[in-house]
């Protein structure tokens, strides 16, 4: 098959430092073309892929300093109606904005959504656009939106690598991923001090969240038992997970997926996590980690973690979230679609979805506020 992937341009792909969505598309485009599929990827100029790559902006804005991404993301999308007559297949991984220019031409696309649903805000479009179809990453995520035109639901995988040494020495706690009120550091660092083990916490600091830190969190790091690492990319990211005794993930809101829990996974590390969001989806308990509720059952937890058999949560992440398996499902999605666009229309034509009225941009603009990628509709995962 011809497949576009339109990666968000908020980072590269796959990313410097973090970036969940973009980190997943990579995957996702690799073990497309891995599996013989002609594949184009919209993203940003520093993306490293094996698929052909358009060049939506020069690098990642991000890190680049631009704030508001809706620019930068609809001239890409002009772009990708331009060429669209050339692909069987678009799977778009930037949230709405797509939605006024490509209504005409839903039923050779897809929308996988990235971010949380919970946020009624933008419920508006998705019934303004009911044609459009659209994937779930947890089931969890749906359920703010239970009407809407669900594809599939396709949980993250990435790739297997090889088994986790035996040599980590796993000494001490781990978390990963954002410092924000949401994600709980607190709560991880008073884990740590109660269960008298030492905590690591490599996390970034958006500017959103950066009164939070220091308020919050930047007081709480003057403990020997507490070491603050920052940001780390994917080359450090497997010997801190695999290292550790156990990810903490105390989160305090509906995650949508996850990645970090099936990263932690793929070393053979267990996760301590919260019932909230698809955490219950995607662990398997008392053999990937714990689903505990307070920080008393969490402490609890650490000392069981020490008990799990690190080559069965290594085993289940095989079994269950390997980007192979992803690339799989995406693939039998992408035939539904063409079977059934098969029996509607002969094939796509650009004139099919001419381009949207000026007003339908500005009230897709309108929706996304403050720009698409730095919206709390698509604060990163």
């Amino acid at each position: 098959m011809r497949i576009a992937q339109v990666a968000p341009l908020a980072e590269s792909v796959p990313p410097k430092l973090y970036g969940g969505t973009e980190r997943i598309v990579s995957w996702l485009t690799e073990e497309l073309v891995e599996q013989g599929h002609d594949v184009t990827l919209f993203a940003s100029g520093d993306s490293q892929t094996s698929a052909e790559l358009v060049r939506a902006v020069p690098r990642g804005l991000r890190l680049g300093g631009v704030r508001d991404h809706t620019a930068s993301l609809l001239v890409m999308l002009e772009e990708v109606r331009r060429q669209a007559s050339s692909f069987d297949v678009i799977h778009f991984h930037v949230d709405l904005l797509q939605f006024p220019a490509f209504r005409h031409s839903s039923a050779h696309c897809l929308t996988t959504l990235h971010g949380r649903l919970d946020l009624p805000d933008f419920h508006p479009v998705y019934r303004a656009f009911p044609e459009m179809p659209l994937v779930s990453i947890s089931r969890n995520q749906r359920l703010p939106l239970p009407e809407a035109n669900w594809l599939a639901n396709i949980q993250h995988g990435l790739p297997q690598g090889p088994a986790p040494s035996d040599v980590h020495k796993r000494d001490y706690l781990a978390f990963l991923g954002r410092i924000a009120p949401e994600k709980r550091p607190d709560r991880a660092i008073e884990i740590a001090k109660r269960a008298g083990i030492p905590l690591k916490i490599a996390a970034k600091v958006d500017p959103a969240d950066q009164d939070y830190f220091d308020h919050v969190i930047r007081p709480q790091l003057d403990h020997p038992l507490i070491e603050f690492i920052g940001e780390i990319g994917d080359h450090e990211k497997r010997d801190f997970l695999g290292n550790a005794i156990a990810l903490l993930f105390p989160i305090d809101w509906p995650e949508p997926f996850g990645l970090v829990m099936i990263e932690a996974m793929r070393e053979g590390t267990p996760t301590i996590a919260w019932r909230r969001g698809s955490v219950p989806e995607v662990m398997d308990e008392g053999v990937t980690g714990f689903i505990v509720e307070s920080i008393e059952d969490a402490v609890v937890a650490v000392r069981m973690a020490l008990d799990l058999d690190r080559r069965q949560v290594r085993q289940r992440f095989e079994e269950r979230f390997t980007a192979t398996r992803m690339a799989s499902n995406y693939v039998a999605e992408y035939e539904g679609l063409l079977e059934r666009s098969a029996m509607i229309v002969p094939q796509w034509r650009e004139a099919d979805a001419p381009p949207p009225p000026l007003d339908l941009l500005v009230a897709a603009k309108n929706v996304s506020g403050d720009g698409l990628n730095v919206s709390p509709f698509h604060r990163p995962i």
